[in-house]
């Protein structure tokens, strides 16, 4: 039979336990509930997620980051007050790095597929492109048309959408860590051909480049960029405002002229609710 002095205790260990879970509870629904925002403002810095994709983030000789979205980048940090720091990552793991927080947006030519938009919170979609096949210049005129494309060997990169279009056509395609390794396997004769951006391609190859042998042919389809945060993020909304900002005072169309991709800008009319 258990005492008044047992019972007591018992009903105080019951408080003090009931407090914990409160206070457990509250602690995870306000970690739930934080600002991706405020975690960049507090730590001073914006983390982005890149790869060597020129015209988009590429170097510069002295070594910095600079392209279209390596500019854009910069100037959104300087709107939000921070500093920015550039990571070079493997493409295929983008989710992974943004998920881990090594990283706190991807914002390197993404294309917004599907898969990207229900793994990531996305901004509105800044430009326009399209997944294009890379040949030798001399063997061009054989390759105008998707059925002339059955038994090349392709060259793209590893969880791009260039893979992803290679795949749904049925095309043998060897993955490689960037877009710029793709180029470099038609170059050397280990691939066939390659699957890279249009605007990768309009910088990178032909006459006046280091790929003047290469050409680009056909099209595979029609995408739009975009920059990806943390699911829930709202980064994103602070993002799209910023975009209307400068497309409003001509900031976005001045950083792309700077890098001749104005032509693939897509307006930026309104900011996401």
């Amino acid at each position: 039979m258990k005492t008044d002095g047992g019972i007591m205790i018992m009903k105080k260990m019951l408080v003090m336990l009931l407090a914990l879970v409160m206070a457990f509870s509250m602690f995870t629904v306000n970690a739930e509930d934080a600002s991706d925002k405020q975690y960049v403002l507090d730590k001073g810095v914006l983390v982005v997620g890149i790869t060597d994709f020129a015209p988009m983030d590429y170097k510069d000789a002295e070594g910095n980051w600079i392209g279209f979205d390596a500019d854009l980048a910069k100037a959104f940090a300087d709107e939000l007050g921070v500093k920015i720091e550039f990571v070079e990552i493997d493409w295929d793991n983008k989710i992974l790095e943004l998920d881990a927080k090594t990283v706190d947006c991807i914002w390197n030519g993404m294309t917004l597929t599907d898969p990207v938009k229900a793994a990531m919170e996305t901004s509105n979609p800044y430009m326009n492109n399209a997944q294009v096949v890379v040949v030798p210049a001399n063997k061009a005129a054989d390759y105008q048309t998707i059925e002339s494309l059955a038994g090349l060997t392709f060259a793209a990169e590893a969880g791009s959408a260039g893979e992803a279009e290679l795949a749904k056509l049925n095309l043998t395609c060897t993955p490689v860590t960037a877009q710029a390794d793709a180029l470099m396997e038609v170059a050397a004769s280990t691939s066939d051909a390659a699957v890279i951006d249009a605007l990768m391609a309009a910088a990178m190859i032909g006459e006046g480049t280091n790929y003047e042998n290469l050409t680009y042919t056909i099209g595979l389809n029609s995408e739009e960029y975009g920059v990806g945060f943390r699911k829930g993020s709202d980064l994103a909304a602070a993002l799209n405002a910023f975009l209307v900002k400068t497309y409003e005072d001509g900031t976005l169309l001045q950083i792309a002229e700077t890098y001749k991709v104005q032509a693939a800008l897509i307006p930026q009319v309104a900011a996401a609710e």
